[in-house]
Formats: structure tokens, sequence, C-alpha cells
């Protein structure tokens, strides 16, 4: 199992609103999510606007491939693109930035 943590920069001004989007996350996007390996996800959003995802999944770049082929997840990125800055013309979802894990304690 790969474990997955991310970075992102949510827009600080738009900061409570993307808690408020995620507070009633689609059930198609939180199954689509399910059924292309992505398990145990988290996100963490500082005051600043630094948004820390963690997830597990058995193949981080074939889970966010198959993610990245679904109808939802294509609606999902459209809306939330606003939110982020620097993407550099890419999506929320492609603009991740995985960190190197130089610690676990099982």
């Amino acid at each position: 199992m790969q474990r997955v943590c991310f970075l992102l920069k949510v827009r600080a001004e738009r900061a409570e609103e993307y808690r408020l989007r995620h507070a009633e996350v689609w059930q198609e996007m939180r199954d689509a999510l399910t059924a292309t390996g992505w398990r145990n996800y988290s996100l963490f959003l500082r005051e600043d606007g630094l948004l820390v995802g963690y997830l597990e999944t058995e193949d981080f770049a074939r889970a966010r491939a198959a993610m990245g082929a679904t109808e939802v997840n294509a609606r999902w990125q459209a809306q939330m693109g606003g939110f982020f800055e620097e993407l550099d013309g890419r999506g929320p979802d492609e603009a991740m930035r995985p960190l190197t894990e130089v610690f676990h304690l099982a």
C-alpha cells in the first residue's frame, strides 16, 4: 500500500468557501474515488490556504489516471480550479505536489 501526501495552495480569500464545498462532496465523486482505488483520503486546510492531502492506494499513478478518466472528476475539477493558486494551466488533480516520505511509524 502506498501512502501519498501532497500539497496545494488554496486562495486564502476562498478558504471558507472551499471548506463549505468539501462539507458536501457529491456522492458520485465519493463513489468514483473509492472505485478508482483512493483509500483513507483526507484533506487538511491551514488558515493561510496551505492544503495538505493524504491518501492510501495500491498504485498512485494508476489511481490518479483512473480518477482522471471519470466524467464526475472532470466536472469537480472544473468547479474547483478557481480555488487554487499556482496551477500553471493544470487542474488541481494534476497539480498535486507529492511529498517524499522520510519516516513512518506503523
